[in-house]
């Protein structure tokens, strides 16, 4: 690998959009909204706003998984945010979540509306309201909240660094992708190692935990991430984050949860807004297109 390079960094840094690649039209320097647009509210007392990225999958596989428990207060609506287009900058979804990033949640079950926005958050914040899926003893508690963190740090040098440079970047830069794609493999072998010692990953009960990490590091290995990710990364290695990817992906509510909000894929797997219950099956876009 060469050392040289024919950029050399000025000074003073000034923004240039048509450096910004796949993501020039969404990507700038400064926060706030660029429009006024209100968010639709539905009926029920969870709005999520949101899309169906790893991120957004992680908060709707939640909600459906703690349906699947039959606590009918977490029924929600799932309202489509297409970042592509700069929903995430309207004046409405820059009051929920002023980093304008997907997801958000505004809770309205109680005398005054709560916001909560990233994934994390929003995960512990269902979890806490419901009493599910976060153990309540001390030590279990602390390993879910340990590895939900963990993939709060972790994953963004997955798909800011990795997935970025691998799979988005204008150009290919090899010092960038070999510096990822090293840290991604040792991410996965953390995730291995503790995989090794135990069903899930704060021990052996499925958590947030496994909530948060799966659709990042359960679909990379399953092939499901950047392309041909799987077969660079090698991911056929890591043989407990692939049991448990199996595990964590056979659930019902995941599979339910994974479709919400997704605007990309087979449109038997696109459920871009979600209402009811009903809706997974009348309102997928196979089932929209052949209607209309």
């Amino acid at each position: 690998m060469s050392a040289t390079t024919d950029y050399t960094p000025p000074k003073v840094w000034v923004w240039n959009k048509a450096n910004g690649g796949a993501f020039a039209n969404i990507n700038r320097p400064t926060a706030g909204p660029t429009h006024e647009k209100e968010l639709p509210i539905g009926r029920h007392p969870l709005q999520l706003y949101s899309l169906g990225t790893p991120n957004g999958q992680k908060v709707t596989i939640l909600l459906e998984e703690l349906l699947a428990l039959g606590l009918e207060g977490a029924e929600y609506d799932a309202w489509l945010i297409n970042i592509g287009e700069g929903d995430q900058f309207g004046s409405g979804f820059v009051e929920v979540n002023p980093n304008s990033k997907i997801p958000a949640l505004m809770d309205r079950s109680g005398e005054k509306p709560i916001r909560v926005f990233e994934s994390g958050a929003i995960l512990l914040h269902l979890a806490e309201k419901f009493g599910a899926f976060l153990p309540t003893d001390p030590a279990g508690r602390a390993a879910c909240l340990s590895w939900l963190f963990w993939q709060m740090g972790s994953a963004p040098y997955l798909g800011g660094g990795f997935g970025h440079f691998y799979a988005y970047a204008p150009i290919k830069i090899e010092y960038a992708i070999d510096r990822f794609a090293m840290e991604v493999k040792r991410q996965l072998d953390v995730l291995d190692r503790r995989l090794a010692e135990s069903a899930y990953l704060a021990g052996d009960d499925y958590t947030i935990a496994d909530i948060a990490v799966f659709p990042w590091y359960g679909l990379l290995v399953k092939g499901g991430a950047y392309g041909d990710s799987a077969e660079f990364l090698s991911t056929h290695e890591y043989t407990n984050v692939l049991r448990w990817a199996d595990a964590v992906s056979a659930r019902p509510a995941v599979k339910r949860g994974r479709i919400v909000n997704r605007t990309s894929g087979a449109p038997s797997e696109q459920l871009r807004e979600r209402h009811e219950a009903s809706d997974f099956d009348t309102r997928t876009q196979d089932k929209l297109e052949k209607a209309g």
